[in-house]
């Protein structure tokens, strides 16, 4: 059970499937900062407001003695904004990335056709001769 075990974990595509996971992962921290350091900052000079902070306030909360804020309940579309951005441009990369490999892969050859025998008329032509004979 154990060979079975190291045979499976060490099949390549598994082995694949694992560096992909973690290359994915470090994408997404990279794209992360992307959007959270470069695009929220832009798209919040444009709403005079941090992009990530923009929600809908269902219900006002009430501030403790830290000043906190305890109890409310709001919508916080600017992080989901943000965090769809974030998958765009993963996907958009991903696409562009399986476009290039694509690209260079070799180009199969089409395979070469079968050399043409003869036609139904030469085979019923040389049937014909041999009964004649």
């Amino acid at each position: 059970m154990l060979k079975e075990f190291k045979e499976f974990a060490m099949k390549g595509n598994l082995v694949d499937i694992a560096v992909a996971f973690v290359m994915g992962a470090a994408f997404n921290n990279v794209v992360k900062s992307f959007t959270g350091g470069i695009v929220s900052p832009l798209i919040g000079l444009i709403f005079d407001t941090d992009f990530k902070a923009l929600k809908y306030v269902v219900k006002e909360g009430t501030a403790n003695d830290a000043g906190e804020i305890v109890g409310e309940v709001a919508v916080l579309y600017g992080d989901f904004i943000t965090n769809l951005l974030d998958f765009i441009i993963v996907a958009f990369v991903m696409f562009m990335l399986i476009k290039g490999i694509n690209s260079m892969k070799k180009k199969e050859e089409p395979a070469p056709e079968a050399p043409a025998g003869p036609s139904d008329n030469d085979l019923l032509a040389e049937i014909r001769d041999l009964l004649k004979k």
